[in-house]
């Protein structure tokens, strides 16, 4: 599908925008570069029925990030240097 490789640009861009909300330094870094890595992983996937597997495990990513986001907030405590 046509539309296939726009989706999935979309969705790693709103993991990565939504993965820069995090206060904590460690946390930010580490999510944006399990996001690049599992991206990388699979740019090569041919298989649709593999790639919409990825894509459906992908949608739920975000609201993951969100939650874990605010939790931190939740939690903050004063930066030591």
């Amino acid at each position: 599908c046509s539309l296939q490789p726009r989706r999935v640009l979309d969705m790693y861009q709103a993991m990565l925008r939504e993965s820069k909300h995090f206060s904590a330094d460690n946390y930010r870094t580490y999510t944006i570069r399990r996001i690049r890595d599992v991206f990388r992983e699979n740019k090569n996937v041919k298989d649709p029925v593999k790639i919409q597997a990825l894509m459906n495990k992908a949608k739920r990513d975000p609201g993951i990030i969100h939650r874990q986001v605010h939790i931190g907030q939740l939690y903050l405590t004063d930066k030591l240097v």
